[in-house]
């Protein structure tokens, strides 16, 4: 009835079109005691997890667990309620049993490929799931319902290939994105680390060779400040032969992406930002936010900053790398988010930002301590972009090793 466009070798007979209630069957068991499975829930990015990581190790209550309903490993569910008709089909793989909420019927794959199923579930079958669900604002899927939908299958050994095919990839994704947030860990402890804290003039790690005193200098006594854009209206931007640099290209980066900028007509009034420049954000909805700041890698003709920074040109010669990172250290922030001032939306004064101290080392270290953190952002930048690409890849392969239903 159905053949996808891409499939394995030696593989050519049709699709077979079945009810999804011949390949799965109900499960029930309940809990009868508190706490006598962990308690599990599920969510669309992370699978079936444990609660307590789900919620990032804060305590969930699980009180009143009693009549949970119980998830064997390899056993799937589902939430029955969306309020956007979708429905995502996770299967345990966390622990060998464990309890979830009576939101999430639980089934079994019955005669069909578990690691098949599982994408068979999550894609393709959009169209019935609307269909099937029913109410007005949020939306149920009944299991029984939900049973008497249609999919196609290939044979179980086709199944078990598709399966496993799927499976490597995920596993592929999770290694890099494990490795990612790994390297993002790091990076946040080491500027903690690699810096001095507030009244403390070496920091607690460094690289060997290096004992001298780091000095505290004040940002002001070290450069001065210059304005982003000024008198534009709406109508100036989106063309022009200038750039500017945008403030989510400021917030974003430690060192400006210069892909990252928009349009606007070329002034001889504005500000030209130049290689080694700082750019620092005024505004933001919270204080952990205010004087998030990026530095000017190189120079770029005809290139300005957005009327929501402002600017800062050191006149003494820093590493840039170093310079990026000692902004965006543990303690710099902290007095950032001190000084932001305001209820609704934080704002910050430049003049108090240029009374700030930062350490400075000698431009040996700074070199060193400035090229490990840009280091760490490459690492960090390889595993994304390689999450980014195997999931481009997932996504093509999904549209193209099942036959549209």
């Amino acid at each position: 009835m159905g053949k996808p466009e891409i499939r394995f070798k030696g593989f050519t007979d049709d699709w077979e079109q079945r009810k999804l209630g011949e390949v799965i069957e109900d499960y029930v068991e309940k809990t009868t005691v508190e706490n006598q499975y962990p308690v599990l829930t599920s969510s669309q990015q992370m699978g079936i997890v444990l609660q307590d990581d789900y919620f990032s190790g804060d305590r969930v209550s699980q009180s009143g667990n009693i009549g949970y309903f119980v998830i064997p490993r390899g056993y799937f569910a589902y939430r029955s309620r969306s309020d956007n008709d979708v429905f995502v089909f996770n299967r345990n793989d966390c622990i060998d049993k464990g309890s979830i909420s009576y939101f999430y019927p639980v089934f079994k794959p019955s005669g069909v490929d578990s690691d098949f199923l599982l994408r068979r579930l999550n894609y393709g079958l959009e169209t019935q799931l609307k269909i099937a669900s029913e109410g007005t604002g949020q939306h149920v899927l009944s299991l029984k319902k939900f049973k008497n939908m249609t999919a196609l299958f290939p044979s179980i050994n086709e199944q078990r290939k598709i399966g496993e095919y799927f499976t490597r990839l995920d596993h592929l994704i999770t290694l890099h994105q494990r490795k990612c947030d790994e390297v993002k860990t790091l990076k946040k402890y080491m500027l903690q680390k690699m810096f001095p804290q507030n009244g403390i003039n070496v920091p607690e790690i460094r690289f060997s060779g290096f004992t001298d005193v780091w000095e505290q200098r004040k940002l002001g006594e070290m450069g001065s400040t210059f304005t982003g854009l000024s008198g534009k209206t709406k109508e100036d931007f989106g063309h022009g032969d200038a750039k500017f640099i945008t403030y989510m290209n400021v917030f974003s980066n430690p060192i400006a992406d210069l892909q990252m900028t928009e349009t606007v007509e070329i002034d001889s009034k504005q500000n030209c930002v130049k290689a080694g420049d700082v750019f620092f954000t005024t505004s933001s909805e919270t204080p952990e936010e205010v004087g998030m700041s990026c530095v000017m890698p190189e120079n770029a003709d005809n290139t300005y900053l957005n009327s929501f920074c402002f600017g800062y040109r050191p006149t003494e010669k820093f590493d840039l790398n170093y310079l990026a990172y000692v902004l965006r250290s543990e303690s710099f922030r902290k007095e950032m988010t001190f000084l932001a001032q305001g209820i609704s939306r934080y704002n910050i004064s430049k003049n108090k930002v240029m009374e700030v101290e930062i350490p400075v080392p000698s431009l040996e270290e700074q070199s060193k301590v400035g090229r490990y953190f840009s280091n760490l952002d490459n690492l960090i930048t390889l595993h994304q972009r390689k999450c980014n690409e195997l999931r481009k890849m997932k996504k093509f392969m999904l549209q193209n090793m099942f036959p549209k239903d």
